[in-house]
Order: C-alpha cells, then structure tokens, then sequence
C-alpha cells in the first residue's frame, strides 16, 4: 500500500502476505515508493527465505510414524520404542509439529515426575523423542530446528552396583536345581560363565554354540561377540540342544529365576533382578585379576568407560597411590 504523508510517499507493505515481513519507508517521490514496491513484490519471487514460513500442520505423532517408517523398523527394538513413542505423543496431547515446544516438554516431565515416575525413564523418553527430530532432520522431512535439542536431561546419581557373593551364588543355584523349570539353572550359568545379558542366554540357538564358544547376536549394541565356555556348561548345553527341536534352546525362565532368588532370601536394588548375574561375572572377573580391556570385549561394551565401573574391584586398583605420592619418597 502506498499513501501520502507529511514527509512524502509511504510505502506499507507485506509482499510475502499474512505472516511475512513488514517493509514500511518513506520517499520524496509517487514514482520512487511505486518502484519499491515492485522491486518488494520482485524479491518475494526470487527469494524464498522473504516468503512467511508455512505451518507444518503433522502432529507429533505423524512425525513418529513417518520415523518408524523410514528408520524405526530397521531398528532390533524398533517396534517397542515405537509403541512408547506413541504413548508419549498421547501423554503430550499429540500438538501440531511446530507447536511442539520444549517448554511443552518441560512441563510434561514435571507433571510426570509429580506422578512419581523415575528421572531415568523421563530420561529415556526425552533421548527416543530427541532421535526423532534428529534423524527426520538427516532424512529430509524436518526443516525446523529441534525443539529438544536444548533441553539437558537429568542427572543421575550413580548407583552402586550389586553383585553376589560365592555364598549367595551356591545358595541360588541350589533353589534353581530344586525347582522345576530345568531351562533357569542352565541360563543362569551361562550369565555367570559369561557375562551375558539374561535375553541374550534366554534366547540362545542351537547354531550359536561352536567348538566351545558361545556366540552372542542380535546384542543391544547391535555387535556379535564370542565368549568361550568351560567343558562342563558345554556338556550340560549340548545336551539340551539334542533335546531341542525348534533350534531355540531354552523357554521363557525369568520367573522360575524370580521365584528362586526369593527363596534363596537374596536381596536386590530395584531393576537388578536377571542383571545382577552380569554384574557378578564383572565384579568377579575383576576382583579375581582380570583385564579392563579383555572384560570390555567379553561384555561387548562400546566404550572402555562403560566397563571402568568395575575397575575399582581389581586387587591392584589405583595402588599406585600408596607408591607413587610425594610422601613416599621424602625417605628415599
């Protein structure tokens, strides 16, 4: 719009429409402010980034299914992070993609921890719902910045982590032996001649037992190891895997597990119930000499600081201290 005023022509215009920049300037001339305005109108054309942003009118939780689509379901746990995406997306009241703020997300963690629900788990959901926008972003399918990015997760005190003790292993294995379910002592022994995760033993296979290795796949860090095993565990496992005919060696056992470490009058942490054999074979393995970094392989961690959590058990930890400090050699 042009219209004359005390000190010329004005020029008040809009040339990206509803939404976009306001371009308001004064000049001498009828002739100058109609040729500023078409030049306004000329640059709108050429250059996109003048044009009103468009609203992104997907909600939350096209943006989740557009994300299982393309990545999600090529993921080993891609259908349960998706189900609990979706969940978070009702729990959030599914808002339009670009009215999604993080201090929508903020709000929601404190009514959630109000609720009484562990800063892990809020945790858990705020890095799947940062993912998201993340990996849309590499994709393609969004352009704006992501509304989590900035928003710092809680910190979490560390807990020390529980192991069993060479009596509470007898007395375990011993309730195991005397229950029904044969399939829970022979997974038990395995998480505690190997460190593996109780999924990963419950889910052996016939093909995954060679020349007295175990081979683990389809681990959580999506990486395949090998952990040799004793004659004895290979004998009990060999015999099992004649008796199999599915190639699967083992059923569902976490409950017979449960029931026996309730027996056995063992007490856990919160959370450590079938892990806790995972921690005993890396405290045990550390405590009885072993290597940080040979313990880093067995376990399949992906970085050495994972597995440093249990280096303070090894015999010879930070002893060096004793030696090493100025006033050990004020004498020498």
């Amino acid at each position: 719009m042009i219209k004359k005023s005390e000190s010329g022509w004005l020029v008040d215009s809009q040339p990206g429409g509803r939404g976009g920049k306001r371009f308001r300037k004064t000049f001498k001339t009828q002739a100058e402010a109609k040729a500023y305005e078409a030049w306004l109108k000329t640059k709108v054309i050429e250059a996109p980034e003048w044009q009103p942003a468009k609203r992104d009118l997907r909600s939350l939780s096209a943006l989740v299914d557009i994300w299982f689509e393309h990545h999600g379901s090529g993921l080993r746990a891609g259908k349960n992070t998706y189900s609990r995406l979706k969940h978070l997306c009702v729990a959030l009241g599914d808002p339009l993609a670009d009215r999604f703020t993080p201090e929508m997300f903020a709000n929601y963690r404190r009514k959630r921890m109000e609720e009484g629900i562990s800063q892990n788990n809020l945790n858990r959901e705020h890095a799947y719902l940062r993912s998201v926008f993340n990996e849309l972003t590499r994709l393609g399918y969004w352009k704006a910045e992501n509304p989590l990015a900035n928003i710092r997760q809680f910190k979490i005190q560390e807990r020390e982590l529980s192991f069993l003790t060479d009596e509470q292993i007898k007395r375990l294995l011993s309730e195991l032996e005397l229950g029904r379910n044969r399939d829970a002592i022979l997974i038990t022994k395995i998480c505690l001649s190997t460190g593996a995760r109780w999924s990963e033993a419950e889910e052996l296979r016939n093909t995954q037992i060679q020349r007295g290795v175990l081979q683990f796949a389809l681990t959580k860090s999506g990486k395949s190891r090998a952990v040799p095993i004793s004659e004895e565990l290979l004998a009990e496992l060999q015999d099992t895997a004649n008796q199999s005919i599915a190639g699967r060696l083992f059923k569902s056992s976490a409950a017979a597990f449960r029931s026996a470490i309730q027996r056995s009058g063992i007490e856990l942490p919160d959370g450590q119930l079938t892990h806790v054999l995972r921690h005993t074979f890396a405290s045990h393995f550390m405590m009885n000499g072993g290597n940080i970094l040979t313990l880093q392989r067995i376990l399949g961690h992906s970085s050495l600081a994972m597995t440093m959590k249990y280096a303070h058990l090894a015999p010879e930890h930070l002893q060096e201290a004793v030696r090493l400090n100025p006033l050990s050699n004020l004498n020498s």
